[in-house]
């Protein structure tokens, strides 16, 4: 394990995997993915076996052995730890972001220099009023359960109204092992919220928002996903200046590494 200091003070923990001559990368998870979770560390491990990459697997703030800003949730805060992150890997970096991650490293190729291209994978915009949107109180809701440390709670409800799971599954998660998991990243889910609250208010993206996103970016979705998810990838891929879109088959929001790594790997070095 390693750490960077982000500009107010936070320190970021990441760990260093592969030490390849086609560049670095920086992996982003979503709610509740921490650098430990077994998905990015596959992931880690094979973008630097299979393609030389230098991967930078790291716990956002709130998670795993990154500190935290309790109460603060900016999603400044969060690009600073990437710029952090940036100048660690020598300057340049490539960005992967999951799920809320993805919308975070679209924002973060906006604002750090440095940053050479951007996989995004089925970032969570909800740009259609038919789906999930959640409520306008989510936040003063969410708030005070994290300052109240109740972990259970906080997971259900950010599971059930940000990202609109059904009741029933988040119930039955309830009893399994992962939950614990679940649990240790719960008050991490305000930041999650502040990078996603002006994208999931089922509304169109604008392109004025994105037209900072110059670098090469593609956008992926998975054909056994969620219908929402899906059209949230393609927006993001309209509205960006310099996007595609792919889709992976056999991939859900849960994706396959198998499957995953090679579109993520070839896009990378495709120019190396």
């Amino acid at each position: 394990m390693q750490t960077v200091t982000s500009a107010d003070g936070t320190t970021i923990a990441y760990d260093r995997v592969g030490d390849g001559t086609a560049g670095t990368v920086i992996l982003i998870g979503g709610a509740f993915s921490y650098r430990e979770f077994a998905t990015m560390v596959e992931l880690a491990k094979t973008l630097a076996a299979d393609f030389g990459l230098t991967v930078l697997n790291y716990d956002r703030r709130g998670r795993g052995d990154s500190a935290d800003s309790p109460g603060v949730y900016d999603v400044a805060n969060e690009i600073a730890d990437i710029a952090a992150l940036v100048e660690a890997a020598g300057g340049k970096a490539a960005l992967f972001g999951w799920s809320s991650g993805a919308a975070l490293a679209l924002l973060a190729a906006a604002e750090v220099p440095g940053v050479t291209e951007v996989v995004a994978f089925e970032p969570p915009f909800v740009v259609d009023p038919k789906d999930h949107v959640p409520p306008k109180d989510l936040e003063a809701k969410l708030h005070p359960l994290i300052a109240a440390d109740n972990r259970n709670k906080t997971v259900r409800y950010y599971m059930t109204k940000a990202m609109g799971m059904p009741w029933l599954m988040v119930t039955a998660m309830r009893v399994t092992p992962f939950w614990k998991a679940l649990a240790a990243t719960a008050n991490s889910t305000a930041h999650d919220w502040a990078v996603m609250k002006p994208y999931m208010r089922g509304k169109k993206l604008d392109a004025t928002e994105w037209s900072g996103v110059t670098v090469p970016v593609l956008v992926l979705a998975g054909d056994r996903t969620a219908p929402m998810l899906t059209k949230g990838a393609k927006a993001a891929a309209d509205v960006l200046p310099n996007a595609n879109f792919a889709e992976l088959p056999g991939v859900s929001h849960n994706p396959k590494v198998s499957i995953l790594a090679p579109a993520i790997g070839e896009f990378l070095t495709r120019t190396r």
